[in-house]
């Protein structure tokens, strides 16, 4: 299967479709020849295998399983989105895309912690 056809979603797919063995397979192929690239130091070749990476369906698909099948699942991000049910979980993985985003002004505020110092906070406005 040639890197086109990985980069994009499959037509129909659903959740419980996906072959997350072949998911894990082709991530962890493409990482372990991006760690190759590095130590042999062709940067050009790492940089376009990054990028094949991040656009490929099924980078994108291990990153939204482990995002919403951790320990904080329900916790809701800077969005206040969850991910709880496979219909929201292959809309995440469509929704994944550089084109379009625009991040939010965050406020950054001291809250005090248990030994008397302060940590900082995040949050948007």
């Amino acid at each position: 299967m040639n890197a086109a056809a990985l980069a994009c979603a499959p037509s129909g797919t659903s959740w419980d479709g996906i072959d997350w063995i072949a998911v894990q397979r082709r991530v962890k192929g493409l990482q372990a020849r991006i760690v190759k690239a590095v130590q042999d130091g062709r940067h050009n070749k790492a940089r376009a295998l990054q990028w094949l990476l991040t656009h490929s369906f099924s980078g994108k698909a291990l990153a939204v399983k482990r995002v919403s099948e951790n320990k904080g699942k329900n916790t809701p991000g800077v969005d206040k989105v969850t991910w709880n049910t496979p219909r929201a979980k292959i809309v995440a993985i469509e929704s994944l895309k550089r084109r379009g985003y625009s991040p939010l002004p965050l406020r950054r505020v001291l809250i005090p912690k248990k030994n008397g110092k302060t940590r900082p906070l995040e949050f948007l406005r």
